[in-house]
């Protein structure tokens, strides 16, 4: 072996940059290999044949993005908007507007929540149906055994056992897990569900408080950081699909294939979605021989749409990112006013809109023209004055199973970082992680995690810095401490021979 320890890093959206970024400033020789033709993964923008800016849909900087903050404060970029409002529209029109949370007093967790949150329509009778659910919230501490306890059961399930009315399930629990973990609730374990609840909205009353980039994140984050790693001496390679891993007699990975070529490797880092983990399966013969991978085939994923329109004339719209439910029954959407937020469209003369859908199987084999027209009707339903408006340009990104589907009982099928493979190591979205954290977050920090076994694994360099969450709030680790020891009390007394 070299001084220098080959790592071979496989995937360039947050997670696999993160873990190349962090090996190359420790002195690795760090190769990043990417399938498609520009780094950045799901979140990579790039330019229409009229030289418009699109992406793959918008994603938004939440308040617990700690370590992305970190980061970008590290690389010097000023890439986001202040904090924004949001909305919340259904086919009757406006139903929910939030403040910025951490501008007002702070109230215990979750108070603040249901205090400052602007309901137009939800009687606060259903409101407080969601009180018995905090138990569930405080059960679930994002231990192995919370998550085994939660997973096999639905959200939908969950929300109805706890008595969660019907108007409050279906005008706020199960919009925020449309566009939270992108399924209807009867398709989303609960586990994942109160995980995701409880990160972003639940802990801690700013956490709902969310920034956007300033235009696409692939121009505004993604290229300035592959700059600053190549400048490391870290190399990026686009194009580069693997097809397999060649292993030595000790079990060791030895190579990564990309067709004809092999890249040499002391350790291997996979930075992929599922789906392009299945691919990479499906024709690695050295995955297929363990059951862990093999497993990986059991997962699913989710399709996304995202539609960008250009039109004649500028058009009010209240708050610049909005959630949309009940247009379709299994199908969340989002739509943002791109001229309040990327410096691009800031002069222009006719709004440009983003419209992205989750959980979109039925709307992408509809022709473009098709999904352009029920689109600007979607939009005139929240905000009437699209309907008047002409579309001028517009662009249809499909995407068939982007977006990980945190299905009930796929929680047994997860991979953690380290794998039966004493140098390969995994990160991204999906990967498990007592971190706490999720999406964009999640896969950064699950990249620095396997940064750091690398680390581990050569005892060369200094361990990562990786920011916790904020600690949960006093009460809240009160009632987990009491929960926890009533559970352990009643498991020495009851035999445990019920279902989890």
């Amino acid at each position: 072996m070299t001084d220098k320890p080959k790592v071979i890093v496989v995937g360039a959206g947050w997670a696999g940059l993160g873990a190349t970024y962090q090996l190359t400033k420790q002195g690795y020789d760090v190769t990043l290999l990417e399938a498609g033709a520009q780094a950045g993964g799901l979140v990579a923008g790039w330019q229409t044949e009229g030289g418009r800016s699109v992406e793959a849909g918008i994603h938004g900087f939440w308040y617990p993005y700690r370590n992305i903050f970190a980061l970008v404060k590290e690389l010097e970029l000023d890439p986001f908007t202040p904090w924004t409002r949001s909305a919340q529209y259904s086919p009757a029109g406006l139903e929910v507007e939030s403040p910025i949370f951490q501008d007002l007093p702070r109230l215990p967790s979750p108070l603040g929540t249901f205090a400052y949150t602007q309901f137009k329509r939800l009687p606060l009778s259903d409101r407080l149906s969601a009180l018995p659910l905090m138990y569930a919230v405080v059960d679930f501490d994002n231990s192995d055994q919370a998550w085994k306890r939660y997973d096999g059961v639905t959200a939908r399930e969950l929300f109805r056992q706890y008595g969660v009315s019907e108007r409050l399930y279906r005008e706020s629990f199960e919009p925020m897990l449309l566009v939270g973990l992108f399924a209807p609730g009867e398709q989303c374990s609960a586990a994942a569900a109160l995980g995701m609840l409880y990160y972003f909205i639940l802990a801690h009353q700013a956490d709902f408080d969310v920034v956007w980039c300033r235009g696409t994140v692939g121009a505004k984050i993604f290229q300035p950081w592959c700059d600053r790693i190549t400048s490391l001496g870290g190399n990026i390679l686009t194009n580069r699909r693997v097809s397999d891993l060649q292993v030595d007699e000790s079990g060791k990975v030895t190579s990564v294939i990309c067709g004809e070529e092999k890249f040499d490797a002391d350790a291997v880092i996979f930075s992929v979605g599922i789906s392009g983990m299945q691919k990479i399966v499906t024709s690695s013969p050295a995955l297929q021989k363990r059951r862990e991978f093999r497993n990986l085939m059991n997962l699913g994923a989710i399709d996304v749409l995202a539609v960008r329109l250009w039109f004649d004339r500028k058009i009010d719209v209240p708050r610049p990112s909005n959630a949309c439910f009940g247009f379709d029954v299994t199908t969340g959407w989002t739509f943002f006013d791109l001229n309040a937020l990327h410096d691009e469209y800031a002069n222009e003369t006719g709004s440009v809109i983003e419209v992205d859908f989750y959980h979109a199987n039925q709307f992408l084999p509809l022709d473009n023209q098709e999904i352009v027209a029920i689109v600007q009707n979607y939009l005139a339903s929240c905000v009437p004055a699209f309907k008047e408006a002409k579309v001028v340009d517009s662009s249809v990104i499909r995407l068939p199973r982007a977006v990980t589907h945190f299905a009930p009982g796929s929680y047994q099928n997860l991979l953690k970082a380290s794998t039966s493979f004493p140098n390969l190591y995994m990160s991204g979205d999906w990967i498990i992680t007592n971190h706490g954290s999720w999406s964009q977050e999640k896969a950064y920090v699950t990249g620095l995690e396997a940064a750091n076994l690398v680390i581990q694994q050569f005892s060369q360099g200094n361990m990562t810095q990786i920011l916790p969450i904020e600690a949960d709030e006093p009460h809240i680790q009160i009632a987990r401490s009491l929960n926890q020891s009533l559970r352990n009390m009643s498991k020495a007394l009851i035999p445990n021979f019920f279902l989890p």
